[in-house]
């Protein structure tokens, strides 16, 4: 039985990000990383630094009967650009270039109109909030923490 349609959501958002063109020189990252990445444009799905939650997911009975629920889940995710310089504005620029993207490839376009169902995992996702974290602690370093929002019928 499904009890939820985040795994599904999950899968298909890497899926997606993966097989887009403008993204093949970034990491797309399944959670956390495993090992040290090298590289310096990255994206990870389900993970945000410092903390633990990668899901937030609530659901409801949709009607009388009690057959189906209404699921609504937030898909916690990181994007981030860093470099050896100390060029500030240019890693801003880039995170949110990246954040551009992801946005991109979950809009409805003329050209894939079922873009927001992520692949038909969910009835509708979007990228709904986010929050900028800035260092130099190895040159600029700008990442975002955001969440792909989503509702589903289980």
């Amino acid at each position: 039985m499904q009890t939820s349609r985040a795994p599904v959501a999950i899968d298909a958002l890497l899926a997606i990000l993966r097989a887009r063109p403008a993204l093949e020189d970034v990491a797309i990252v399944d959670g956390p990383s495993a090992v040290n990445l090298t590289q310096r444009r990255r994206i990870h799905i389900g993970w945000s630094p410092g903390a633990e939650q990668a899901v937030e997911i609530q659901q409801e009975f949709n009607g009388a009967g009690a057959r189906t629920r209404d699921e609504t889940f937030s898909i916690t995710c990181y994007a981030e650009s860093r470099g050896g310089d100390k060029d500030m504005s240019f890693r801003r620029t880039d995170a949110f270039e990246l954040i551009g993207e992801v946005e991109q490839a979950i809009r409805a376009s003329d050209q894939n109109p079922v873009a927001p169902t992520l692949n038909g995992s969910v009835l509708w996702a979007e990228l709904t909030s986010g929050n900028v974290l800035q260092g130099t602690a190895e040159g600029a370093t700008v990442g975002v923490i955001f969440d792909v929002s989503c509702r589903a019928r289980i």
